[in-house]
């Protein structure tokens, strides 16, 4: 059985976000207030069938995915692009690798402890985020 993901998870940590957003084009407002935020996330899990939304006071994003199976994730909001998702387990890890105009993008989630760990990739950037289970 893989990890069990579910939950509401408060950020504690946010390192490299800026440049990661910058390896995005995120144009520069965006970005200010995007490394202002602490989002949190509401995990809600069902076997390989997974609701990721993660709230803040600017933006909500959800992704609602099944692992192994590709679709078409937009992206507006976050960077206003349409990629190719696929969302994979590597053990306990989800790996996420994203399609699209940017080299080298997707994430990587995992839990240690009651920690969620979520590395973000993209054209080399690596932002890593780390939420505690409340």
């Amino acid at each position: 059985m893989a990890a069990d993901y579910n939950g509401f998870w408060k950020m504690i940590s946010n390192e490299n976000f800026e440049e990661y957003l910058k390896a995005l084009d995120v144009n520069v407002a965006i970005r200010k207030i995007a490394t202002l935020l602490k989002p949190d996330k509401d995990i809600t899990q069902n076997g390989d069938h997974f609701i990721i939304k993660t709230l803040s006071t600017f933006k909500n994003y959800n992704m609602d995915f099944v692992v192994g199976q590709e679709f078409e994730e937009d992206l507006s909001g976050v960077d206003d692009r349409k990629c190719m998702t696929t969302i994979t387990w590597d053990g306990d890890k989800l790996v996420c690798v994203q399609k699209g105009e940017i080299e080298g993008r997707g994430w990587t989630h995992w839990i240690e402890g009651d920690e969620l760990h979520l590395e973000l990739r993209a054209a080399g950037v690596v932002a890593k985020q780390v939420f505690k289970k409340s």
